[in-house]
């Protein structure tokens, strides 16, 4: 059992097996240890950063050790197109291949013996030469020394021709002869683990190069031009494949015949390749799919490659937050002292870092009582603070280090919707004071689920004379998504019911102001509900408070998303007061200094914002109920 008490993590043990460094997903463990038992395939869908490909290469490292093997593509003497596949013991495949090309240096001859014998020709070609120009000689004698000379010159000539073709067509058949390793497992120690995601036909499936040079004798033969696929490295192994769903049709259906199959033959995957032409004999690709994605990959992965999956496997659905208790939040404490062990280059937290670190877990998960487990990111945040404590010279990793991180650790959305707070408060098209008919500040948050901050939207309302006598209008404008349209639209039949006045004879227009990212989502449904009734009541809204909430068509304030990077946003912006939906008040887990620099005040109905929101709030409110 760790450690639970420590003073820095240089006192945690890191286990070095990969099982046991998985963090908060517990489930998912039992059922990876129980595939690598029984050798079943696995199904990972859950947000990025979550352990999906951690879980690959720890259910590699726990298959039971089998025998592993080297793939050879050897020279089919009888089809060149189609090479034979031979699989030896793992370790053995350069070895024959290195025996080989030991015979043929054997088998050729000595290059510097070949050498010699040329020399020697074309030194008694120039003997001859000179002896028949310059020789003053009797004629019996010239004529003998010229026949002795001759015949000696033209047998070593014979001879130097002979071992010449001798060479050539030794050093051919050897060159004919000698395999390629085309799947080398001498380093492996474990089952392989391959990542084959985002790879192309050719690295998933296998390929045959094209050989520009393929007559007069100077082609490759064809089984030194087979490459392996990412399904034949694996073999005995796991391959790992994330955002499978991503992969084309054709490339899913021969992943799932690989699967049945156990084998698969490789080809020339380009037309225009002269590769194409050739096959060979089916190569072993007997693995274990990891397949990861999101919930999207399952609407887009091809329904027999899941089917399969899941008739000889498990499916699991990630975790991405855990509660927050004593073993959970050491559990976080683990996973820094797994980071700085994996990175090797940043010193080690000390408990109140540790403790930084937690809370900030506690801020990403978005909901109070749990931890996030989006861990790749939480551990750019510790190489950040693990940097900054290098710069220092701490020996140990504090907790300003880590504050000072998070200023250096903000995400793209956070550093843009800065500057754009920024300038609009320069430009004051964000006010933090005083009061303004029609105009509400609402908040938003800008990026995806998995990185994103908040941002000011102000927003404003106007009644104005319709277009059209006896029809209401309703004109939104800001680069509104669908949702937001429809959010528009509802909250517009919400005010109609509650005013008394007769709206028929004006049209609404609603302005989300400077949108140029554009808008999507309810969340803004009470800031347009407070602006319309602003604007219709002609009553200011004080502009030192900012609102963020949907609406039910019966008035209720329903809950949103990303509440914590909305109050900052709303900090950050100078404002006093927040509204939010009382149903997120147990979701905020902001540090106390901040939560001292703007009041929270929670609201259940719309009543409940306009009391609060207008100036005159509280005789609306009255009106409306």
């Amino acid at each position: 059992m760790p450690k639970k008490s420590f003073k820095t993590t240089e006192e945690i043990i890191v286990n070095k097996n990969l099982i046991n460094q998985v963090i908060g997903q517990e489930e998912a463990v039992e059922i990876i240890k129980k595939a690598a038992k029984q050798r079943r395939n696995i199904l990972l869908i859950g947000k990025p950063g979550t352990g999906k490909s951690m879980l690959g290469q720890a259910l590699a490292q726990s298959i039971p050790k089998e025998s592993l093997v080297d793939t050879l593509s050897v020279h089919n003497p009888r089809d060149e197109d189609k090479p034979l596949i031979k699989t030896v013991p793992a370790g053995q495949g350069n070895k024959i291949r290195s025996r080989d090309k030991i015979k043929e240096l054997a088998g050729g001859g000595d290059k510097t013996f070949l050498f010699f014998i040329g020399f020697i020709v074309l030194i008694n070609l120039v003997s001859l030469a000179f002896d028949f120009l310059s020789s003053n000689e009797a004629d019996v004698l010239v004529a003998a020394n010229r026949i002795t000379g001759t015949l000696v010159t033209l047998a070593m000539l014979i001879m130097f021709v002979v071992y010449i073709v001798s060479y050539n067509l030794k050093k051919q058949r050897v060159k004919v002869l000698a395999p390629k390793v085309i799947v080398d497992n001498s380093d492996k120690k474990h089952a392989p683990f391959i990542d084959a995601t985002s790879s192309h036909e050719g690295a998933l499936l296998g390929d045959v190069k094209h050989d520009p040079f393929q007559s007069g004798g100077l082609g490759t033969p064809a089984h030194e031009l087979v490459v392996s696929g990412a399904i034949h490295k694996a073999h005995k192994g796991v391959l790992f494949v994330d955002e499978v769903a991503t992969l084309k049709p054709a490339m899913q259906i021969d992943l799932l015949t690989s699967m049945q199959e156990k084998k698969m033959a490789i080809t020339g995957r380009s037309e225009r390749s002269s590769g194409a032409m050739v096959q060979t004999e089916p190569v072993p690709s007997d693995f274990l799919l990891v397949a990861a994605g999101n919930i999207e990959t399952i609407r887009k992965m091809n329904p027999a490659l899941r089917s399969r999956i899941r008739g000889y496997g498990y499916e699991i659905y990630m975790n991405d937050k855990i509660s927050d208790t004593s073993e959970n939040r050491f559990e976080i404490a683990l996973f820094v002292a797994q980071e700085v062990f994996k990175d090797k280059k940043i010193p080690h937290f000390t408990k109140p870092a540790v403790d930084e670190i937690i809370r900030e877990a506690k801020l990403r998960a978005g909901r109070k009582g749990f931890l996030t487990l989006k861990l790749r990111d939480l551990g750019g945040l510790v190489r950040v603070a693990g940097d900054i404590a290098n710069e220092q010279n701490h020996k140990f990793v504090k907790r300003e280090d880590v504050l000072n991180a998070k200023h250096y650790a903000r995400t793209l959305e956070q550093q843009i919707t800065s500057r754009i707070t920024d300038d609009k408060k320069e430009y004051q098209i964000i006010l933090n004071k005083g009061e303004a008919i029609g105009k509400v500040n609402g908040l938003a948050v800008m990026g995806g689920e998995d990185s994103h901050s908040g941002i000011v939207l102000p927003i404003e309302a106007v009644f104005a004379p319709a277009l059209s006598k006896g029809e209401t209008k309703i004109i939104a404008t800001g680069k509104l998504g669908k949702i937001a349209k429809e959010a528009v639209k509802n909250v517009s039949a919400i005010i109609k019911n509650y005013s008394s006045k007769n709206l028929e004879n004006y049209d609404i227009h609603i302005q989300f102001l400077q949108t140029y990212e554009g808008v999507e989502g309810d969340s803004a449904s009470i800031t347009i509900a407070t602006a319309l009734i602003s604007a219709l009541e002609k009553v200011p809204v004080k502009q030192d408070v900012a609102m963020t909430g949907s609406l039910s068509i019966s008035g209720d304030v329903l809950p949103v998303g990303g509440i914590n990077s909305k109050i900052e946003a709303a900090v950050d912006a100078g404002y006093k007061t927040v509204l939010i939906p009382k149903i997120n008040l147990k979701d905020v887990v902001l540090d106390g200094k901040l939560l001292k620099k703007i009041k929270i005040i929670p609201v259940k109905r719309i009543e409940e914002v306009v009391e609060n929101a207008l100036v005159d709030g509280k005789r609306i409110a009255k009106k409306m109920k």
